[in-house]
């Protein structure tokens, strides 16, 4: 059998999204699969499945404040909650951070792992705006894109073609079952495979025939 494709479909209002990102980063040189990064629009899924944010019922929202502390320092990922986290992510809108991936990931996708990573830092780790074509154009030069690059991918965010490769992505994931984010999907056995959440990749691991070492294993010598 050949390599596992694996792909992330995440959106970066998601912190959970980012401990799997990261998580999948390392064990992509370690596990025989192949990663496939995803940008989609979690709000259109919430929307598509009538599912809701974990702040809207009290007691999960407190629990995921704990819980994502702990997992945080458990993936040695720098997410970091504020007291007010849910107000800033209820407050903020991810549509034009994902349509930024989007072009990007139409015409340099060699910068779609950075750039994606950068926008996870400036909102759950520096608690910034990401919403703004500023903010973007920030995120942007922190991982390394030209200024002419940048600008032209913000250009493209509101054309038919980012607008409908984003759809069509968002689209894709419902049709995997995908009700949340992250939805991993593996494609094993002739079939396609979903793990909601970041703390399914042991299952995933043990699915597809391959052996989980802990969210920050040692690479293969």
């Amino acid at each position: 059998m050949g390599r596992t494709l694996v792909e992330l479909f995440y959106d970066v209002i998601s912190p959970y999204s980012w401990l799997a990102f990261e998580a999948l980063c390392r064990y992509r040189h370690i596990w025989d699969i192949d990663l496939r990064f995803r940008p989609a629009f979690l709000g259109g899924i919430m929307q598509q499945t009538g599912n809701k944010p974990p702040a809207m019922l009290p007691k999960r929202g407190e629990y995921m404040l704990k819980d994502l502390k702990r997992m945080a320092k458990y993936y040695q990922v720098p997410v970091h909650m504020s007291p007010d986290a849910f107000q800033h992510i209820m407050g903020t809108s991810s549509l034009t951070a994902m349509r930024f991936l989007t072009a990007i990931d139409m015409t340099n996708p060699q910068y779609l792992e950075p750039l994606t990573r950068e926008f996870w830092i400036r909102f759950w780790s520096q608690h910034e705006d990401i919403s703004q074509p500023e903010s973007i154009l920030v995120v942007a030069r922190q991982a390394g894109l030209s200024a002419e690059l940048s600008q032209k991918a913000l250009e493209m965010i509101s054309s038919p073609p980012v607008k409908d490769r984003l759809k069509d992505t968002t689209a894709e994931a419902l049709k995997y079952g995908a009700f949340g984010m992250p939805a991993v999907v593996a494609h094993y056995d002739g079939e396609p495979q979903l793990f909601f959440g970041s703390d399914r990749l042991e299952l995933l691991g043990s699915i597809i025939g391959e052996k989980w070492l802990g969210p920050v294993p040692s690479p293969k010598l």
